[in-house]
């Protein structure tokens, strides 16, 4: 398939780039900001909302950074499998995502910043316009929503991203840039409950890094994922559990998150303080990951059926917290 013409843009800073993306925006010329490009160059090769214009970020190299509770936009995934300093679910949940090659390009950026997917969505130009067009990509026609018909305000294709849920169980938080300043949030706050919107990126604006508190490395936990393949697939679901024992039988504090399962990925705060009520282990979990089943609900727009995938995150759920049972013992 051919790429549609764009220009790119290569600056050598942030600064630089920051005044390039002022600089089209106030020509209203749109753009979009590329990472690793595993994401967005396929997309625009099946002309799936191609912009005119494209700001490279490889050579900012304020974004590269990586410490043990610094990230950096533009680390490559597989950095974040091989550092020595990385918590390690998070280099698991890294080590996981497609192959070598696509985690030697991917970055930790790109990959919270992924676009949602829907397979009304994700397919060639040609395909789409043989079966018309949905709302995400709707050429101008104001489509409808192929997944829930009859309606055109709100897309829910799916983010299907890994890194999200156990950094936001890290309680992570995310550093965004633009030319008129910067800003910080939670990274449990900076997504949209829409699959076009996606998050709270304003225009111009761009991830530069996520920082995590100092106590990371007392918190122990696991990433599951269900996907097609054992590489490439995006998940079609996955489940992050974190806990703190504090020297204890039970634990001290949990955390679970989610993704694959809707247009932003789950937070499960209120389940997790509930499961932490009267710890009774394997009856514990075996409510808390009941709990997390019935709270997502993911729509028919990937492989698998929504009612297996809500399965499966219980499934997930109870395998994230086996580790939790052995530091019970």
């Amino acid at each position: 398939m051919r790429m549609p013409p764009f220009t790119l843009h290569s600056p050598a800073s942030l600064d630089e780039a920051l005044e390039i993306a002022s600089k089209l925006q106030d020509a209203k010329k749109e753009f979009d900001w590329v990472a690793g490009g595993t994401d967005l160059l396929p997309n625009y090769k099946w002309h799936l909302n191609s912009k005119k214009n494209v700001i490279s970020l490889a050579n900012v190299t304020e974004l590269f950074e990586l410490k043990a509770t610094h990230i950096g936009a533009m680390v490559k995934l597989h950095e974040l499998v091989e550092s020595e300093v990385v918590h390690p679910v998070l280099a698991k949940a890294a080590s996981m995502i497609a192959s070598v090659l696509i985690r030697r390009s991917g970055t930790v950026g790109g990959n919270i910043c992924l676009d949602t997917r829907c397979y009304w969505f994700n397919q060639s130009e040609d395909w789409r316009e043989s079966i018309d067009w949905c709302h995400k990509c709707d050429c101008g026609t104001e489509a409808d929503c192929r997944v829930i018909p009859n309606q055109n305000t709100l897309c829910v294709a799916t983010y299907q991203a890994d890194l999200a849920p156990v950094l936001m169980c890290l309680d992570a938080t995310i550093h965004l840039a633009s030319s008129t300043g910067t800003r910080s949030m939670q990274l449990t706050d900076f997504f949209e409950l829409d699959g076009m919107t996606r998050n709270k990126l304003r225009p111009g604006e761009l991830v530069t890094h996520l920082t995590i508190p100092k106590d990371s490395a007392q918190w122990e936990g696991d990433y599951q994922k269900l996907r097609q393949r054992e590489s490439w697939d995006f998940p079609e679901a996955g489940v992050a559990v974190m806990w703190k024992m504090n020297g204890k039988n039970s634990p001290n504090d949990l955390r679970v998150a989610t993704t694959g399962l809707e247009s932003i990925p789950g937070f499960h705060q209120s389940q997790a303080q509930y499961a932490l009520e009267d710890w009774n282990g394997k009856e514990s979990i075996k409510s808390l990951a009941e709990s997390i089943r019935k709270a997502v609900k993911p729509v028919q727009n990937t492989w698998y059926t929504p009612s297996y995938r809500r399965k499966m995150a219980r499934v997930l759920t109870k395998r994230a917290c086996a580790g939790l049972l052995e530091d019970s013992k």
